[in-house]
């Protein structure tokens, strides 16, 4: 068994970095009781398997100046440990019940990880509401338990123990291992300094709500206490069972290790019982319990291997060097592995992390573990159950812990903590940029001949037949966009790998079946009708299309569209299918001569729809149901985060996700926020993806015009006709006016329902946009964390007499923030959308609510926030055509989105909200005291009012009425000849034109 030693070490070293990396992303967590049947019952099998290789006899025991000790003084009642005092002889030594003591061990272990399994359980749901990890303190329990059971009763040190003989090294090396305390300061120093270290590069606080009406948030922390002591009885437990002695003679090493098996087996199928019992009473829950997606099965394998594996080299680590030194140093990889990832990952001034304090904690944690080890190795080995981890410290141990003292000092001393400008002055004078070179390409042409030819550049393929009617059209309306229309392009190019006849087959399967909820409208020789069994409820919004294609009708060939009457988009293609797709749209070549006239059999090639409705469907219905890894990320590279990160911590700011598309914490790139690829943690941010309200999807590409959708989608998008007949309109007037933005309240103004997503019982609510914008605005009860801003400070060199400001994040409590800003940002009427204890929960939690209030009011206000809903805000393009200076946070992408620039026409904000008062406090201003210090940041009243008037003046341009008939008429053209079984020969001829 001494072979075995280095290797079980070595594979603890590796399996707890492997573990510290892999926990944070693993999908098992989302079903825990079903992980942790499955581990329990891998670690039995393995400890059986390794059972086989493993001595049958008493063999174990080791032997001590020639002499065989088999038993310890039953004085021992702590983990046994090279500190202890050698037996005076095998005869002197009182034995227990063996037997007894074994069963009760066992039953108290099988006891504890019941036990510990629920307590984790109800951690994991509520994980929001976790407080700072303690799980550290482990081997100081151990060296505290080994101090009053053992170390205490030791006999003093002799007198000639403290004489100085040799050098004072010497002297005090032998005094440090003599010492009873010994490993009680060791440990405790590498408590300190782990725990300190872990929450100084800590991620910052997310907004999934921790809610105040609800005990969580001390429950949570209590539980997690209750935790530390149950790992520590499970490890003394399994401590006391791999090192139990029978009689005058050692149990056999087999029997040590299969007890430990058979209480992982025990405890595994107690579990499954009780949870099999539960769930059979909790029918609504059974469907999820018998539901294994692959990416969670998978996952959960992974990570069932790596924990085996590691737990054969802990218990093996435990027989060869005792608990408390296989804690210690699990503990010291663990903490080393994630602070200096950390420190790695964020060495940015956004997250604020407290670099110096991390630096010198993990100083303290190196010469902790340094010590612990060097006592371990000059203390008296007596006769024992158990060896030290090194018989002497080896050079090549203090080389390594040298590197990574040396790695970390270099990380802290290349961290910055401030930056001499402001993010968004950057990103304002970015923006105009931007907007000036998409000015300058998407209305070059001039002439119909210029626009036909930047067409063909652009796309590689004629325009489409009727191309001169829509460019008349368009002129004729004083339209600015005239050669950018890239999202309907994106939107059509998977459709050319169908054909035309699939195209308008998988059309009339939509409209069809009203189960769909898709809406058809025929166009038939330039007439405009609804088709049949359409919902009433959704009537407004086939009116207004009929009103809106009525406009350019006459020059559109006959054509069937499905139209979603859901808010929620419907199409998504899996990302390697629809890859292939592209491909094969972008291999159609340019036409020579082509025709420029649609077949004259078009209204023959569309199947009339039926007067009964038919019954199958290719929809897919997860209403009330987590979508993000069955329809979100689907869309996204194979080796992307999304399709293979699940990050379950919904506590923490997940601050990879947010750096691709952030500069600090404000949203620098907005497109690329809407892409979730780099984005795990949305599946637990937007009510889409946590609990659609109405979600029917295909996996297939079927032709449905949506309003909006997210990334991952392939609806088409079109005009909504909630906008083009103005359902929400800016309509001042002299009860409401909008006046100059000078005069205006400086306030931010939100007035909503929860209709974001159904909360059916399960708390989904708590991590949806809109509830947790409110919860951030308000900090009820003062139950969310302080906020990073960049604050000012003046720095002058003692040799200098210039001065220079420099920004620094710091934390300011929200409570001041309030007091300061005074948003006024509130869920109006009841609470929407709920079922069960959410109902009430959030009635509670966001009391008062408000009554409704008229849309025209919100002119009043100098900041108008917009968040998404169920889908698409209808509420935005009337913000920017106000006075007022909009704040948007979202995931859904509607047909302008190409057409209008963040930090040029409006405020973007992420969903996660990190930069939400930041943002606000740079443009409103604030003055505080923080940390002793009064800071004041200055109003940037000119660059608010700036956007607003952009925003305003680029909406009159390029987001009226007309531009929607623009927009909508050329999609319908593209429309057209993607539909036409003659599309390969059918084209605007440019030299003909």
């Amino acid at each position: 068994m001494e072979g075995t030693k280095w290797a079980s070490i070595s594979g603890l070293v590796i399996g707890t970095v492997l573990l510290s990396r892999s926990i944070p992303t693993t999908f098992a967590f989302d079903k825990p009781i079903h992980t942790i049947i499955l581990v329990l019952a891998s670690c039995a099998g393995t400890i059986f398997g390794l059972g086989r290789l493993l001595p049958r006899d008493a063999g174990g025991a080791r032997s001590h100046e020639g002499q065989q000790y088999g038993a310890v003084p039953l004085d021992d009642l702590g983990q046994p440990h090279s500190s202890r005092e050698a037996s005076p002889s095998p005869g002197d030594v009182r034995y227990p019940s063996s037997l007894r003591k074994v069963r009760i061990l066992f039953l108290v272990l099988v006891l504890a990880i019941c036990i510990r399994v629920e307590l984790l359980r109800e951690v994991l749901a509520n994980v929001q509401c976790a407080t700072t990890n303690w799980e550290p303190i482990i081997p100081f329990i151990f060296a505290a338990w080994d101090y009053f059971a053992v170390q205490r009763h030791r006999t003093r040190l002799d007198a000639d123990d403290d004489k100085l003989e040799g050098s004072i090294y010497e002297w005090l090396e032998s005094l440090l291992a003599k010492a009873r305390y010994r490993y009680v300061g060791a440990t405790a120093l590498l408590a300190f300094g782990t725990i300190q270290g872990l929450a100084s590069v800590s991620s910052p606080r997310s907004t999934f709500i921790c809610a105040a009406a609800l005990p969580y948030r001390w429950v949570v922390s209590l539980l997690q206490r209750l935790g530390i002591v149950l790992d520590f009885a499970i490890l003394y437990c399994i401590g006391q069972l791999l090192h139990q002695q029978e009689g005058r003679g050692q149990r056999s090493l087999l029997l040590r290790f299969v007890s430990v098996a058979w209480a992982c087996l025990f405890s595994a199928v107690i579990i499954l019982i009780a949870s099999m019992v539960y769930y059979i009473f909790k029918e609504q829950d059974w469907m999820w319990v018998t539901s294994l997606p692959s990416l969670y099965i998978w996952s959960t394998l992974r990570l069932d291997a790596l924990l085996c594996i590691t737990v054969v080299c802990t218990l093996l680590c435990i027989y060869h060097v005792g608990v408390m030194s296989t804690s210690t140093i699990a503990t010291f990889v663990a903490a080393a592995s994630l602070t200096t990832t950390q420190a790695w990952s964020n060495s940015h001034p956004f997250p604020p992390t407290q670099a110096g304090v991390a630096f010198v904690a993990l100083w303290i944690a190196i010469f902790a573990f340094a010590t612990y080890l060097h006592v371990e190795t000059t203390d008296d080995k007596p006769a024992h159950s158990t060896s030290p981890t090194f018989t002497k410290v080896p050079s090549w141990l203090y080389a390594c812990l040298l590197v990574l003292f040396f790695a970390r000092t270099g990380l802290w001393a290349s961290h910055s903590n401030t930056v001499t400008y402001h993010p968004i002055d950057m990103l304002i004078y970015e923006a105009q940029s931007q907007h000036e070179a998409y000015i300058n390409q998407t209305s070059a042409s001039k002439t119909l001949l210029e626009a036909a030819r930047a067409y063909e550049l652009r796309y590689q393929r004629n325009p489409p037949p009727g191309f001169q009617h829509w460019y008349t059209y368009a002129t004729a309306r004083n339209s600015v966009v005239i050669d950018d229309y890239d999202s309907i392009h994106r939107d059509l190019l998977p459709f050319y790998a169908l054909t035309p006849e699939e195209t308008r087959q998988r059309t009339w399967q939509m409209i069809a079946n009203p189960w769909n909820d898709a809406a058809g409208i025929s166009i038939r020789s330039g007439q405009v009708a609804i088709s049949p069994n359409v919902m009433p409820t959704h009537r407004w919004m086939l009116d207004g299309l009929v009103d809106m294609i009525g406009h350019f009708a006459e020059f559109l060939p006959d054509m069937d569209l499905a139209f979603n009457l859901n808010d929620e988009c419907r199409v998504a293609v899996p990302y390697e299918e629809a890859e292939r797709m592209r491909q094969v749209g972008t291999t159609h070549s340019q036409i020579e001569k082509p025709k420029n006239a649609f077949s004259d059999t078009r209204s023959e090639q569309w199947q009339p729809i039926p007067e009964e409705p038919i019954t199958e469907t290719p929809l897919q219905e997860l209403s009330w149901q987590q979508t993000f890894y069955d329809f979100g990320s689907v869309g996204c590279p194979p080796g992307s985060p999304a399709r293979r990160h699940r990050t379950w911590n919904t506590g923490e700011l997940c601050t990879t996700c947010t750096s691709p598309h952030s500069l600090g914490a404000f949203l620098a790139d907005w497109t690329l926020a809407a892409n979730i690829c780099h984005q795990p943690d949305l599946a637990d941010l937007h009510g889409i993806y946590l609990s659609p309200a109405a979600f029917k999807g295909a996996h297939a590409l079927y032709p449905i015009f949506s309003q909006s959708k997210t990334h991952g989608f392939n609806d088409i998008l079109y005009p909504s006709a909630w906008n083009y007949i103005n359902k929400a309109k800016y309509d001042p007037s002299p009860p409401h006016p909008d006046p100059p933005y000078p005069e205006k309240n400086s306030s931010l103004f939100w007035r909503g329902a929860t209709s974001e997503g159904v909360s059916p019982g399960a708390g989904q609510w708590r991590g949806m946009t809109r509830q947790r914008f409110v919860h951030l605005a308000n900090n009820i009860n003062s139950s969310s964390s302080p906020q990073p801003l960049l604050t000012p400070t003046l720095h002058k060199p003692p040799s200098s007499s210039e001065s220079h400001t420099t920004l620094s994040y710091t934390l300011w409590p929200l409570s001041a923030l309030i007091s300061a800003l005074a948003p006024d940002v509130h869920i109006v009427d009841s609470i929407a959308r709920c079922g069960g204890k959410d109902c009430d929960d959030q009635a509670a939690e966001f009391a008062p609510l408000v009554p409704p209030s008229d849309f025209q009011d919100h002119w009043r206000y100098k900041y108008l926030l917009d968040l998404d809903g169920a889908g698409f805000s209808g509420r935005f393009l009337p913000f920017l055509h106000s006075h007022s200076l909009p704040f948007k946070a979202g995931v859904f992408r509607e047909w302008w989105d190409d057409r209008v620039t963040p930090w040029q026409h409006f405020v973007p904000l992420d969903v996660r909200g990190q930069g939400f008062w930041g943002t606000l406090a740079y443009f409103a201003g604030l003055r505080g005291v923080v940390g002793g210090r009064e800071v004041v940041l200055e109003a940037h009243e000119v660059e608010g009012e700036r956007i607003a008037e952009r925003g305003r003046y680029w909406a009159g341009q390029v987001l009226r009425r007309e531009d929607m008939e623009i927009y909508f008429f050329r999609l319908l053209l593209e429309w057209g000849r993607l539909t036409d079984d003659g599309r390969d020969e059918i084209g605007f001829d440019v030299d003909a034109g």
